[in-house]
């Protein structure tokens, strides 16, 4: 089996590889990464045998987008368009009509696993029609985790499912980092607990909260137990603020979802303006302490 591979950045690049270690041969495209097996878009269509099934793994957006138009030029009626980046689900069906009037399907498919994937499998979440499902069956198969299909494999329903079922759980994925990350954080402030990274090695076998999440947060502490060489800023990738807001378009209540993803918010201040806006408050009213700013640094000037 066939397919294209159109972007070779640290998941993709991985995907790469472990489909060629299932036996499927692979083209794959990224505009400047030496390890490219074409140059271009028009010759990755040309080099696969109709009906041609590509798969796209760029950034979601405008890079998604002008990649889905230019293959909506370059292939024919009866071959196929998998998004697998982290586009936004409302994208889906604007892409999957594109391409339709082209005569050309379109699956969107979420997946987990980040850089571990190559040798762990994905997770893929996928959306479109069962008839597209089951003709590029053979690559689910090879890029998921072994064992059964059921358990790192859906086909969550129509176009747009897929990447819906994704956001939501990155938006899960929020709330569990942030739930282990502020216990890290009492761990910390309590004197009582002398050995803060052995507590949480502790949790990884036989506790309620063990997870792969936990895993890593202990490989972590092993490399810098206190975390000094990191800066606490978050960014967030978009499936966070996208899955708060369909929390609000279907009035679903997702508190902790939304705290975790202001929290990666607040991460970015190194001075809040609305703590200041606290603090001199409680100054006014209660006449309670404040903190100066720093004098600034002649030296940074």
């Amino acid at each position: 089996m066939q397919l294209g591979l159109v972007g070779l950045g640290r998941m993709g690049a991985n995907m790469r590889e472990r489909l060629r270690a299932a036996g499927i041969e692979v083209l794959g495209f990224a505009r400047t990464d030496p390890s490219r097996d074409v140059s271009s878009l028009a010759e990755l269509v040309e080099r696969l045998s109709p009906p041609r099934s590509v798969w796209i793994m760029v950034p979601s957006g405008e890079a998604t987008r002008d990649t889905v138009i230019q293959l909506a030029r370059l292939l024919t009626g009866g071959d196929l368009v998998i998004d697998g980046g982290n586009s936004r689900y409302t994208d889906d069906q604007v892409h999957a009509e594109l391409l339709a009037r082209a005569g050309i399907g379109y699956l969107d498919c979420g997946v987990s696993g980040g850089v571990w994937g190559r040798r762990n499998g994905y997770a893929l979440m996928v959306g479109g029609s069962g008839e597209h499902v089951e003709r590029v069956l053979p690559v689910f198969d090879a890029l998921r985790p072994e064992g059964p299909r059921e358990e790192g494999f859906v086909h969550a329903g129509g176009v747009g499912a897929g990447h819906f079922a994704k956001m939501v759980h990155n938006g899960v994925e929020y709330g569990l980092m942030q739930a282990y990350a502020e216990g890290f954080e009492l761990l910390e402030a309590a004197e009582v607990v002398t050995d803060v990274p052995a507590v949480l090695k502790a949790w990884q076998r036989g506790t309620v909260v063990r997870s792969w999440l936990l895993d890593l947060l202990v490989a972590a502490l092993a490399e810098d137990p206190k975390l000094t060489q990191l800066r606490g800023w978050v960014a967030d990738s978009g499936e966070g603020r996208w899955t708060v807001e369909e929390a609000i378009n279907h009035a679903v209540p997702a508190p902790v979802i939304s705290a975790a993803l202001f929290a990666r918010f607040a991460s970015r201040q190194s001075d809040s303006p609305a703590m200041r806006a606290v603090a001199a408050l409680r100054h006014q009213f209660g006449g309670h302490a404040v903190q100066q700013p720093a004098s600034p640094d002649p030296a940074a000037n």
